[in-house]
């Protein structure tokens, strides 16, 4: 999968788990700007996980670990990438 299809299929994600959130951007903050929870993180991970068929590790499930939806996408790149 290429990395703009990632994009893609992450923004559709986003959209189905957070509703509330509007003109999601990749690069902007996800706390600061768009008020993520850890609890709407984990909701978001838990689709990723079944959409993609990857896994997070425990530590990956920590709002922290994300800046930006860009960080997320990313690594949902890259645990494909480790799939494939």
């Amino acid at each position: 999968m290429e990395k703009d299809e990632v994009k893609k299929a992450v923004l559709e994600l986003i959209e189905d788990v957070m509703p509330e959130l509007e003109d999601v951007a990749f690069d902007k903050n996800i706390v600061s700007e768009y008020g993520v929870s850890s609890v709407s993180i984990i909701k978001l991970i838990v689709e990723a996980e079944k959409k993609f068929e990857i896994s997070f590790s425990d530590y990956e499930l920590a709002l922290d670990s994300y800046d930006t939806f860009g960080d997320f996408a990313r690594v949902v790149y890259d645990k494909l990438e480790d799939v494939e």
